[in-house]
C-alpha cells in the first residue's frame, strides 16, 4: 500500500470513530443522479463503517421527461410542479417506482442492503394539500408530521432506507412533496448528525466566486440578505439554517456530480463543499 493511501486512511479514522452509529440524511437528486455508481459505493462504505445513512431522493427531470413522452402538459408555480390527478399518477410511478428501485438495486449490486419506501409506507410522511392565494397546486403537499419508526426499524435491521418524497393525506389522497423539504423534516425528526444536500455546484460561493468551506448560521443569513447567493442556492441555504437551528449538528452542500464527494466531505479536514453549523 502506498504512503498516500495510508495517509488517507489515517485521516479518515477519527471521523469514522466520531460518526459511528450516527444518522446521516442524504438528499440525492438532480444532476447528482448521473453519478449513481460512485454515490452508491460511498453510501455502502458509510454503512459498513457504522454510520446510518438515510437517502431521500428527488426526480424532477425524470418526471418531466416522462410527462413529455406521454404528451401531458406540465406547469410550475414558484418552482413547484402543479400536479393534477393524472400527473400525480406519473409522479408516483416515476418516484416510488422507477427511480427508487434503481437506487435500491444499485446499492444492492454494490454490496449493500437497501429497502425502498415512500412516505406513504408505514405512514411515514403525513401531509396535506398546499394552499396558495394565487393558484390551485393540485396534489402538491406540505408536511404535517414525520413518523420516524419505519426509518429507524429499517436502519436498525442493517438496511439502508431509500425514501421517495410522496406523502399521504387524511383525505385519502397522495401528495407530491419537495424532496429538499422532506430531507430537512426527516433530519430534524431523527435528530440526525448531518443533513447532506447533493447539488450540481461545489457549495456556497463568496463574492469572489470562491468556495466557502464553512458558514455559521449568522454568516449564512448574511449571504442571503446581501444577495451573495442567488437562485436555487437560497432555499437550500435557508433549509440548512432551519435544520441546524432545530438540532441537526451540521448541514453540508456539496457537488454530487463529483465522484466520491460524500467521502471527501465527511472524512477529510478540508472537505469539498460547504458546511453550515450553529456557531
Amino acid at each position: 500500500m502506498s504512503k498516500k493511501r495510508v495517509e488517507i486512511l489515517i485521516e479518515a479514522l477519527p471521523y469514522i470513530r466520531k460518526f459511528c452509529e450516527k444518522v446521516f440524511i442524504v438528499k440525492y437528486g438532480g444532476s447528482a443522479q448521473r453519478e449513481i455508481k460512485s454515490f452508491c459505493e460511498d453510501i455502502v462504505l458509510l454503512k459498513y463503517v457504522g454510520i446510518n445513512p438515510v437517502i431521500v431522493h428527488g426526480g424532477g427531470q425524470e418526471i418531466s421527461e416522462t410527462l413529455d413522452k406521454l404528451d401531458i402538459e406540465t406547469t410550475f408555480y414558484q418552482g413547484l410542479r402543479i400536479t393534477n390527478e393524472k400527473t400525480m399518477e406519473i409522479v408516483t410511478m416515476v418516484l416510488a417506482g422507477k427511480i427508487n428501485k434503481q437506487i435500491v438495486m444499485s446499492i444492492n449490486n454494490t454490496g449493500g442492503r437497501a429497502i425502498g419506501i415512500s412516505g406513504i409506507d408505514g405512514k411515514l410522511i403525513k401531509a396535506k394539500k398546499k394552499i396558495t392565494d394565487d393558484v390551485n397546486l393540485g396534489y402538491v403537499g406540505e408536511i404535517i408530521n414525520i413518523n420516524p419508526l419505519p426509518i429507524e426499524t429499517i436502519s436498525k435491521a442493517g438496511y439502508i432506507p431509500v425514501i421517495s418524497p410522496i406523502g399521504f393525506g387524511e383525505d385519502g389522497k397522495n401528495y407530491n412533496i419537495n424532496a429538499d423539504t422532506v430531507a430537512s423534516e426527516i433530519a430534524t425528526s431523527l435528530k440526525a448528525e448531518k443533513l447532506i444536500y447533493l447539488t450540481d455546484t461545489d457549495g456556497v460561493m463568496d463574492e469572489s466566486e470562491n468556495r466557502v468551506s464553512s458558514l455559521t448560521v449568522e454568516k449564512a443569513k448574511f449571504f442571503i440578505e446581501k444577495n451573495i447567493v442567488q437562485g436555487g442556492m437560497i432555499p437550500k441555504l435557508e433549509g440548512a439554517i432551519s435544520v441546524v437551528k432545530a438540532g441537526v449538528k451540521k448541514c453540508h452542500i456539496i457537488n454530487g456530480k463529483r465522484k466520491h464527494a460524500l467521502l471527501e466531505e465527511i472524512f477529510t479536514k478540508s472537505g469539498v463543499g460547504t458546511e453550515i453549523c450553529l456557531s
